[in-house]
């Protein structure tokens, strides 16, 4: 026996071995065993040696699906499954299978497990809205990872959410996958499929037999999705209240009808680039007594009038309502919308290349929605000054109104519009080449008290004259936006700064003619209240508008002065201002800025959270050293 413990040869097992004799028939009946047996040791009763066949599989891996279903199923906890799942690739597939209810549950055992999976996920549970989320995307998204994905969170409850953005190219995402999270997470409530094509109505029909719960469908450019899957979910889903359906070509008039008789709870709508959805799907949804849309996207879709007619008369709980490339409405169609005085909880509205929103129809939704407040119009050549006045006449209670590239309008139309809406809080202006810098008569136009922002971006007509008008208009701004206004200069713009009271944002970003005028009278006036300043692409700005800034903005805490004049005289000047809630700055393409401004940089950078230094002359080992002191501080070099 001592030999035996301290020996420190080949400690290894081999077939055969000694054995006493009463172990000898017992070993017979088994037909083979594995031994200890040092090498050099001579058995005293030399039992038969019996080689094992390698070549057969495992005991389990013979046995049929079904059988390992029935085995895998009575597994006592979510662990278990989890350790199971992980075996190969066949127990994962056949785990996945697997709905709740198959499972055969110990009312003892799962009253713990639960108990500490619930402690487990208790943050989590509070930052997802109560329930898991998961997003699969691009290489990821394999019909194995959702299938893991399945497994894994059934002792959870399952997901709650699921995304799924993209597709492996090679072991792309089918129906079975998705049909694994179908029976593993039947509390799924919000799905969101883009760019999937194996995924077909098989795959959606198990989503609409297991998640009952389903609340929020998002199908964007899956072409093997049909009416089928769309009716499905219709019929089986009743919670539903968020539907967005893009790009899917095989979707049509039928699902739709479908979802406007089952899904009485639809809150949120999208369709989009949906070449089969025409009047009769858009109807359905819209004319059902029980509908409680509130919110309606409609892009690129071939429906005529008729639609929004029923959006007209029926659309009473609507509060958001977005129209984009509508090709065959006409005027008739929004002057009938407009007039149906159904749209009277209306909030948002968002025209986009609509040919038929003309000035009659927007006269017409001006007066058929009584508590519009924001109103964007984009890309509608046919709307001019008469339609935009008459329609500012009209809406009572608008506060923001959006205007890009609507060509035919002018600083005539804009500033009637200003003056007649009485609520009035922001005005944008995006690429109106219309506007042409002219004098007119503005002594008969009311102020607006109430309009807080401004933005007058890529006008390039919008001149010093045009600003000098508006700036009369508008005397108590907080935002202004003036960004790519080429034409504007100091006499322009100067004006509207006597005028106005505490502008706390301000971006004069590319408006090349302005100088440290402008900048000195933006610091006097407004310096208590200024927060942030952009003057990115203002050659013409020195060292002398930082001097300003460092002695009058003491709230600043956001400044762009990229490709500026400036030197290291004026980083200096920046550094002992009084200013201290400075978090963002500025000085790419500022070349005369080297290695001297270190020291302020330094100084600065102890409330910096982000530092651009980008094309200036600060060599990299200066970099270096600013990061290691600045180590809160993000540094673009």
């Amino acid at each position: 026996m001592p030999t035996l413990v301290n020996y420190s040869g080949d400690d290894e097992f081999y077939s055969g071995g000694s054995f006493c004799s009463a172990d000898l028939g017992l070993m017979l009946s088994l037909g083979h065993a594995d031994v200890y047996c040092p090498p050099r040791k001579r058995a005293r009763i030399s039992g038969p040696f019996v080689v094992e066949d390698r070549s057969k599989d495992p005991s389990l891996e013979i046995l049929p699906d079904e059988c390992l279903f029935e085995i895998l199923r009575r597994l006592p906890g979510g662990r278990e499954r989890g350790a199971a799942a992980c075996v190969s690739k066949r127990w994962l597939t056949v785990l996945s299978s697997m709905r709740n209810s198959e499972i055969c549950r110990s009312k003892s055992y799962n009253n713990l497990n639960d108990a500490i999976m619930i402690s487990k996920d208790e943050d989590l549970e509070v930052e997802c809205d109560g329930y898991l989320t998961r997003c699969v995307e691009g290489k990821k998204a394999t019909d194995v990872r959702l299938a893991a994905i399945a497994v894994g969170t059934s002792t959870r409850g399952g997901l709650g959410k699921l995304s799924i953005r993209g597709s492996n190219s090679v072991r792309g995402i089918t129906n079975v996958g998705l049909s694994a999270i179908a029976h593993g997470c039947p509390s799924l409530r919000v799905l969101s499929l883009w760019n999937v094509p194996s995924i077909g109505d098989e795959g959606l029909l198990e989503v609409a037999r297991e998640c009952r719960s389903l609340e929020k469908l998002d199908l964007s450019h899956c072409r093997s999705i049909s009416n089928k899957g769309l009716v499905a979910i219709a019929e089986n889903c009743p919670s539903l209240t968020s539907l967005t359906i893009e790009s899917c070509p095989k979707i049509g008039n039928e699902g739709l009808q479908a979802i406007g008789r089952c899904c009485t709870k639809l809150q949120s709508l999208t369709i989009k680039d949906c070449p089969l959805v025409g009047d009769q799907g858009v109807a359905s949804l819209l004319s059902s007594g029980a509908s409680m849309l509130s919110k309606v996207k409609l892009h690129g879709l071939n429906i005529t009038d008729f639609s929004l007619a029923v959006i007209g008369h029926y659309g009473k709980l609507i509060t958001s309502l977005n129209l984009c490339s509508l090709r065959n409405v006409s005027q008739k169609g929004f002057w009938v919308m407009g007039n149906a005085q159904g749209l009277q909880s209306l909030v948002s509205l968002t025209i986009t290349l609509c040919q038929g929103a003309t000035d009659v129809g927007l006269e017409a939704v001006g007066k058929g929605c009584p508590n519009l407040k924001h109103m964007c119009i984009r890309k509608c050549c046919f709307v001019s000054d008469g339609g935009l006045v008459a329609f500012a006449k009209e809406a009572g209670s608008l506060e923001s109104l959006i205007l890009e590239e609507c060509n035919r309008i002018t600083q005539v139309g804009i500033l009637n519009a200003v003056s007649n809406c009485r609520k009035l809080k922001s005005l944008s202006l995006v690429k109106c080449m219309g506007i042409k810098d002219l004098a007119l008569q503005t002594s008969m136009l009311s102020p607006c008290e109430s309009l807080r922002s401004l933005s007058i971006r890529s006008c390039p007509g919008f001149g010093s004259t045009s600003l000098a008008m508006v700036g009369k208009l508008c005397p108590k701004l907080h935002q202004l936006d003036l960004s790519g206004l080429c034409g504007i200069t100091d006499a322009g713009l100067l004006p509207l700064l006597e005028n106005c009271e505490g502008l706390v944002k301000v971006n004069l970003s590319d408006c090349l003619n302005l100088t440290d005028q402008v900048v000195l009278s933006l610091a006097t006036r407004h310096g208590e209240t200024l927060e942030l300043l952009n003057l990115d692409g203002c050659r013409k700005v020195t060292d002398a508008s930082l001097v300003a800034i460092a002695d009058y903005c003491p709230l600043l805490n956001d400044l762009d002065v990229s490709k500026c004049a400036i030197t290291d005289s004026g980083v200096a000047a920046l550094s002992h201002g009084v200013q201290v809630n400075l978090q963002v700055l500025s000085l790419s393409g500022c070349s005369m800025v080297s290695n001297k401004s270190v020291p302020s940089l330094k100084k600065l950078g102890e409330n910096l959270l982000g530092l651009n230094l980008q094309h200036c002359s600060v060599s990299c080992s200066s970099v270096e050293l600013l990061v290691e002191d600045l180590w809160r501080c993000d540094i673009l070099s």
